[in-house]
């Protein structure tokens, strides 16, 4: 079982660019909003003249949750860890893992930057940590 979706014709550019460090966010050039998760439409205004543009990297905490327990593969492996989702400096909300942060240290709003992950199966996935001092 892998814990990564499998790249597709519409997805390929948003894993190819995790696999070199870069995240990736939809905008809509017809609303001018951007979103996330990539969908082939904008959820706004429902478009379908959407772009792939870069994202900062910069997010803020929204809320978390840390996981003591997970029964499925490979995340049983992971536990404990830190369930998130963020606010991205350009506005969408992502689901991600927050990663190299003590649960004690995190707080709503505190500054987080996407890092990169590569699983097992050689796919890069976006999370987020404290940026370098």
């Amino acid at each position: 079982m892998t814990a990564t979706p499998e790249a597709d014709a519409f997805t390929r550019a948003y894993w190819d660019a995790a696999a070199e460090g870069r995240l990736l966010i939809r905008r809509c050039r017809a609303c001018a909003r951007p979103h996330h998760y990539p969908r082939e439409f904008c959820p706004h205004c429902w478009s379908e003249d959407v772009v792939w543009e870069p994202a900062s990297g910069r997010a803020t905490l929204y809320t978390w949750s840390v996981v003591h327990r997970n029964d499925l593969p490979p995340f049983g492996e992971r536990v404990p860890y830190v369930a998130a989702v963020v606010d991205l400096a350009e506005g969408p909300r992502m689901m991600t893992e927050v990663v190299g942060v003590p649960e004690a240290a995190l707080r709503v709003d505190m500054p987080l930057e996407a890092a990169f992950r590569t699983g097992p199966d050689g796919v890069a996935v976006p999370v987020f940590t404290a940026p370098a001092s």
